[in-house]
């Protein structure tokens, strides 16, 4: 129980990713708070504790200096804030006004620099540090979802530069998660054949759960990690296979095999 006594804040923590990563914290040992503009459909509990719900609306400035206060008045401290609130609906840019992806960006990236900033004092006060949750989105072309993308990238800048200037009271960190089997999977990847499908273009031949993301959030707040600040940590199963491994043919229609003798005749 490495955070046993700690208190930690899990935005968007009622279902998916979120509340993976809040199970995780709950094993750890830590009092969870999770909060999202809607109740779970479901109490989020591990190991016969459960998450506290309370409703905000992360895009409410003063809401979210409010709720942070509230937690700290509760249980006396604030030792981790996991932002993890976001997402997108699939649009390409083309067929979006930019009022609609400036949402998005609002959501996935002012949102947790708002949290950040609101929860900085109480952080600092116990030496705690901050978790992003961020996407391989952010770190490739995201068709689709462009706005998104954008989002994640910059929010692992900003994790970098709320590194260096909360050093060494806080430390910030991003978790970088590649696909994930949530509840909402089948909306993107189809039936189970389509997910198991879309699992075996990662090399480790399937897509992550949730609460394996959750773990290597609980490692980044733990003590095991208090040398690493302004780091992103890639939880992806290995990536993506690149596309021209799979795409390149045989030059002059020679097996991988012939090319190597032929190699070999002239050494």
């Amino acid at each position: 129980m490495e955070l046993k006594g700690r208190v930690a804040v899990v935005t968007g923590g009622t279902r998916g990713v979120g509340a993976g990563i809040a199970r995780a914290f709950l094993t750890a040992g830590a009092r969870v708070v999770i909060c999202a503009r809607r109740p779970p459909d479901e109490v989020v509990e591990a190991s016969g504790r459960e998450a506290e719900f309370r409703p905000l609306d992360l895009r409410d400035r003063a809401a979210v200096q409010d709720f942070f206060n509230g937690v700290v008045a509760t249980y006396g401290r604030l030792d981790v804030l996991v932002n993890n609130a976001g997402g997108t609906p699939y649009r390409l840019l083309g067929e979006g006004e930019a009022a609609r992806h400036a949402r998005v960006v609002e959501l996935n990236l002012t949102a947790p620099m708002t949290a950040s900033l609101a929860a900085y004092e109480h952080l600092r006060a116990t030496g705690g540090s901050v978790v992003m949750i961020g996407s391989v989105s952010g770190t490739r072309p995201s068709p689709g979802t462009a706005a998104y993308g954008a989002a994640k990238a910059g929010l692992e800048n900003l994790a970098r530069s709320m590194a260096v200037e909360w050093a060494p009271g806080v430390r910030v960190n991003t978790l970088v998660p590649g696909m994930v089997r949530t509840e909402l999977s089948h909306l993107h990847y189809g039936d189970e054949a389509g997910i198991a499908a879309v699992g075996r273009t990662v090399p480790a031949g399937r897509l992550a759960e949730p609460g394996e993301i959750g773990d290597a959030a609980v490692f980044l707040a733990s003590g095991r990690a208090a040398y690493v600040s302004g780091a992103s940590l890639l939880v992806h199963g290995g990536g993506e296979r690149p596309a021209f491994l799979d795409a390149a043919t045989v030059n002059s229609g020679q097996s991988r095999g012939e090319r190597g003798e032929a190699k070999g005749e002239g050494t």
